[in-house]
């Protein structure tokens, strides 16, 4: 039997579950590849039968992932948009954040779990993480006097989005400044009406 690296054999099983999750996540980003157990097991050195006592199927490694990933990437976004309180600079700091999580690493591990995961599995993640994000937007929104938040919302998203596109080319500088000009004047003009 294993050594227990922890206090308590729960706490134990914990880390080893986090190991595992990390692993996978690492092969994940840097492969494009759904890992599988055996490799992820290899990364933390623990025999692919002891990662099956953690997760029983690759499958269930990958939704696990993103299931992991997903509440992340949502705190850093609302984190950054919490550290302001005027509305319209609580919206520039969502557009911020949000060109910053499409710039930065974990990029590549978006893309990878887009391209292996069940496109049903990873849209359920998805969903729960732009209803999450969209609570603060449209909250600011609303407190700049905008008559209709959920489209304005969705129209900020997909410009933050489109913009984001080409953001290894273009650089951070450059798509933040694109859409200070495109989003600067709309979020004066609501903050000078309020």
């Amino acid at each position: 039997m294993p050594r227990i690296q922890a206090p308590t054999v729960a706490e134990h099983r914990a880390r080893q579950r986090r190991a595992i999750l990390d692993a996978a996540r690492a092969l994940l980003a840097e492969t494009g590849a759904a890992p599988t157990l055996a490799a992820a097991g290899e990364r933390v050195g623990l025999a692919r039968s002891s990662v099956y006592q953690y997760f029983p199927s690759a499958e269930a490694l990958l939704e696990a992932v993103a299931a992991d990933v997903f509440p992340t990437w949502s705190a850093r976004v609302l984190d950054h948009v919490a550290s302001v309180t005027d509305p319209a600079d609580r919206v520039w700091a969502y557009v911020e954040a949000n060109v910053t999580l499409f710039s930065g690493p974990e990029q590549a591990l978006a893309q990878a779990l887009r391209t292996v995961m069940d496109p049903a599995v990873l849209h359920e993640h998805s969903a729960q993480l732009h209803a999450r994000l969209q609570e603060p937007l449209i909250d600011s929104l609303s407190l700049l006097g905008e008559p209709e938040t959920g489209r304005m919302a969705e129209l900020i998203n997909a410009t933050v989005l489109r913009a984001s596109q080409n953001i290894e080319a273009d650089g951070v500088a450059a798509v933040l400044g694109l859409l200070d000009r495109l989003l600067r004047p709309y979020l004066d003009a609501r903050r000078a009406d309020r």
